[in-house]
C-alpha cells in the first residue's frame, strides 16, 4: 500500500474525539487515512467530514475539516491518504 500525505492535525477535541486537519490535498468520505506522530499511528476510514458547521462529502487543498477519530491525535502529527 502507498501513503500520499495530504495533511497535518492542528487541533484535536478530546471530548468528542474530533481532529482538525489542514489539507494540502484532496479527501473523499469512505476513503482510508493514516494519522502518525510521536504518539499516535493508526489508519482508519473516513466515516464523516465537516467544514465549519457542514457535512462535506469531500475537501480540498486549502480546507481545514473535522474528522472523527478513533484514538487521540495531536497537533502537527502527520495525515496520509491510503492508496490501494
Amino acid at each position: 500500500m502507498q501513503e500520499q500525505e495530504i495533511g497535518v492535525v492542528d487541533h484535536f477535541f478530546g471530548k468528542i474525539s474530533v481532529g482538525m486537519i489542514n489539507l494540502s490535498g484532496e479527501l473523499k468520505v469512505g476513503e482510508t487515512i493514516r494519522i502518525k506522530g510521536k504518539q499516535a499511528d493508526f489508519s482508519q476510514k473516513v466515516e464523516s467530514m465537516r467544514i465549519g458547521f457542514d457535512d462535506v462529502t469531500e475537501a480540498k487543498e486549502g480546507d481545514k475539516v473535522g474528522i472523527k477519530v478513533s484514538e487521540a491525535v495531536h497537533a502537527n502529527d502527520k495525515v496520509y491518504k491510503v492508496i490501494a
